[in-house]
């Protein structure tokens, strides 16, 4: 009998994802891609999609992460984005994911105004989408998350006009780091929105509102 390997890994495994699609009431300003925090889904980030000043002229795309579980005893199905655990791959694993999500949608690189909208963990994957995606963002609204290093290492990254926003009273993202994030954007000629809202670890009104006047100044004529 052949020696068993203490760990496997699979690479290429076939993968199911959840998205959900809100279609613009008119011809669309373009497509707005949602990513929920930790332990959410699809539905809460659509949700607050739809409290965005405008959101209706744009169509809604709310990508669920791919690692489901459910949330603490209840029958509720939840996911997160990644976790320590072979980190690098599943950062791969996601952009790969979103770019085929674009894809099934018909859209190629070009074809509209592509915007990354996400919340704590899903901030995060929203700079990751909207830097590295395939489609070619128009830009970035990240709520409640810091700027990925990896993309901050790589010095060939280009990010697209980004609205950073900081409940005053989260204690989860710090000032310094958010500080640091919004510099380090300033550093490279980023176009970067910073904004500091009276909330805690959360998207209010106000951040919707920030985030529809964002939308407004990303529009094509």
């Amino acid at each position: 009998m052949p020696s068993v390997p203490p760990e496997i890994r699979l690479v290429g495994a076939r993968v199911h994802g959840r998205v959900l699609v809100k279609a613009a009431r008119k011809a669309p300003a373009g497509v707005i891609l949602g990513f929920h925090g930790y332990l959410e889904s699809a539905d809460t980030q659509l949700a607050r999609l739809e409290q965005m000043p405008g959101a209706d002229g744009w169509t809604l795309v709310s990508v669920q992460g791919l690692n489901r579980v459910y949330r603490g005893r209840s029958e509720e199905t939840v996911a997160s984005w990644m976790t320590r655990q072979d980190r690098d791959e599943a950062i791969a694993d996601n952009i790969d994911y979103v770019n085929r999500v674009v894809a099934d949608l018909g859209i190629r690189r070009g074809d509209a105004t592509v915007v990354c909208a996400g919340f704590s963990q899903g901030g995060a994957m929203a700079f990751r989408a909207g830097v590295r995606g395939a489609f070619g963002a128009a830009g970035v609204i990240c709520v409640g998350a810091d700027v990925p290093p990896d993309l901050l290492a790589d010095s060939g990254a280009a990010f697209p006009p980004v609205l950073m926003v900081r409940g005053a009273r989260d204690e989860w993202l710090m000032p310094d780091t958010f500080d640091s994030g919004v510099t380090a954007l300033r550093a490279r000629g980023t176009d970067v929105s910073p904004l500091v809202v009276d909330a805690a670890h959360e998207w209010t009104d106000s951040v919707s509102r920030a985030a529809g006047d964002f939308l407004l100044k990303l529009q094509k004529p």
